[in-house]
């Protein structure tokens, strides 16, 4: 129903649009909070509320579950989870979903859980990490090497799982993540965990992949590794399949070839995105993450198939139909992350059923999804600078790096005015390739990402014509974005930033018509629901660990002022 909020973007096509237009630009000038409930759980709380019947199903950031009365902000019943371990940076969970009786969680421990909707009981558990690898620790060898400027090396390649599941008939779809083997660098100063990402060569890691369970048993029905165990070299691209050439030494990779060729073990590809599905033809469209190991390749030659990836699955298989590999070879963090989302766009005077995705690269890409052919290629919406340069030792300046572009946000379309909203970061990074010495003596070649500290930082939300490519407008902001968009048929589009701020500007226009200041970061994708006619939005407030932002634990319910009690 319109009224509700029932998928993680909204629909199967994931659109993150709602046909709601009780606030619209004329009267959200008036929007003030309703109520407002906190976890508890401060940290990572970037997750999507659904909204089924008036009742609100939250995760939180340490995977908790909260049935909520959503119009007024009581709890139902409450679903506390016990982690068996924690992931390096912290635990954040990006939502639920529901179906019938059970709404279902994926967990930072690699669980896949159903609870009854009723009383929040569990209903069955699933581990995600059987037969996928384990956790490797390999940071030790590291800390004292001099490019880490005095930080300590954190973190472990294990296996867990943060997207929100999407609902198909009688499946619950979920991938996992921590399959691409990088590092933070932490200074002992900030818990900004951007202080640097690096990537060490080696067999670290393992490789992702989506997977269905029935969603009564939670048997497992297919799953899909995101690197195939043939073919994952691919043809040693020399340029990305939209004519961008890559810095890469293809002589010295197939050379290597012979030297690594299990290299598709511990491949990486995480699986960041809820997918979207095309009922009609029976596809879902998912992204692939970065490869394994981060940004170092001397141990991966080969394109690396299908890392950084938009692929098509048969929805009943598993099986690929077609892939459109964003970055062949990736060697600076470019997982494609962003949710894809489906419409219709005109081409030749035809109308062509499209998928489009939101790269960490800068561009929006729009491909036929039905043979993934590229269509339409945006304009940069973040600048670009050195963009596919190989790393160097003295260091290299490259925007966007593994923090800009398009991160995970889920873009947001609006089918009437033909707009796709999509929140980025311009945050330009140095990369270095360097060598340490380990304990024993043995030489380590890694790479090392750190924020160019002379590059200034900012955000942007940008309005863009898929059908043609060209940014409408675009708003800029103070901080870099990440968190996702709302896009409205009463013209408007709601996003937050990492200070707090959470605004609605005319999707028309892009005129800033509303702001309100959390307590903290307001990093999560924003929504809108009605209960007995009366329309809410909704938004996490809870900041980024990986941006510095300010942590917190509140969820905000919005309502216009005419409606408060």
């Amino acid at each position: 129903m319109p009224s509700d909020w029932a998928l993680p973007g909204a629909d199967l096509a994931n659109s993150h649009y709602s046909a709601l237009a009780t606030i619209d630009v004329s009267n959200v000038a008036a929007l003030q909070p309703q109520w407002t409930i906190h976890t508890g759980m401060r940290g990572g709380f970037e997750a999507t509320p659904i909204v089924i019947d008036g009742v609100m199903y939250l995760s939180t950031a340490g995977d908790d579950v909260v049935a909520l009365n959503a119009a007024t902000g009581v709890a139902r019943w409450r679903y506390h989870h016990k982690l068996r371990n924690t992931p390096c940076c912290g635990v954040a969970n990006r939502g639920v979903a529901v179906s019938g009786g059970r709404v279902f969680i994926a967990t930072a421990d690699a669980r896949l859980i159903a609870l009854d909707r009723a009383s929040g009981a569990v209903l069955w558990d699933v581990p995600l990490a059987t037969e996928a690898g384990g956790d490797v620790e390999h940071a030790s060898d590291l800390n004292s090497a001099d490019a880490l400027r005095g930080g300590t090396v954190i973190g472990q390649s294990g296996i867990f799982a943060n997207m929100a599941p999407q609902i198909y008939r009688d499946e619950v779809i979920v991938g996992i993540t921590g399959a691409g083997y990088g590092l933070h660098v932490a200074t002992g100063t900030t818990s900004d965990l951007t202080s640097g990402v690096v990537g060490v060569a080696g067999k670290y890691g393992t490789r992702g992949y989506y997977a269905a369970f029935d969603v009564k048993t939670g048997t497992r029905r297919w799953r899909w590794f995101t690197v195939p165990e043939r073919g994952w070299e691919g043809v040693f691209r020399t340029t990305t399949p939209d004519g961008a050439p890559l810095a890469r030494d293809v002589a010295a990779e197939k050379a290597a070839l012979a030297q690594h060729p299990d290299a598709w073990r511990s491949g990486g590809g995480s699986a960041w995105t809820t997918p979207a599905i095309d009922v009609e033809r029976g596809l879902m469209y998912v992204g692939v993450g970065n490869p394994s190991p981060q940004f170092e390749d001397t141990t991966r030659p080969g394109d690396n198939l299908y890392s950084v990836s938009l692929v098509a699955l048969d929805v009943r298989t598993g099986s690929v139909r077609w892939a459109y590999q964003e970055v062949p070879h990736d060697l600076w963090g470019y997982d494609v992350a962003s949710p894809p989302v489906l419409l219709d766009v005109e081409v030749a005077g035809r109308t062509i059923p499209a998928v489009m995705q939101a790269g960490k690269t800068g561009w929006l890409y729009v491909l036929d999804r039905t043979t993934g052919a590229l269509l339409r290629r945006s304009e940069a919406f973040v600048p670009q600078q050195n963009l596919f340069a190989r790393p160097t030792a003295a260091g290299v300046v490259i925007a966007p790096g593994a923090f800009g572009g398009a991160s995970w946000s889920p873009v947001a379309y609006d089918p009437v005015r033909q707009l796709a909203f999509v929140a980025a970061a311009h945050l330009p990074m140095l990369y270095r390739s360097r060598t340490s010495t380990a304990a024993d003596g043995t030489s380590i070649d890694y790479t090392e990402a750190t924020p160019d500290d002379n590059s200034p930082r900012w955000g942007t939300l940008s309005a863009i014509d898929p059908r043609t490519g060209s940014i409408r407008w675009q708003h800029k902001t103070a901080q870099p974005l990440v968190g996702g968009v709302l896009a409205t048929a009463g013209g408007l589009t709601f996003f937050g930033e990492g200070d707090g701020t959470f605004e609605a500007l005319d999707s028309a226009t892009g005129t800033k018509l509303w702001t309100y200041a959390c307590d903290a970061g307001a990093n999560a994708p924003p929504i809108t629901y009605s209960v007995a006619g009366k329309q809410y939005v909704a938004v996490a407030a809870g900041g980024n660990a990986l941006f510095g932002y300010k942590r917190g634990d509140a969820l905000i319910a919005f309502a216009l002022a005419e409606h408060l009690p």
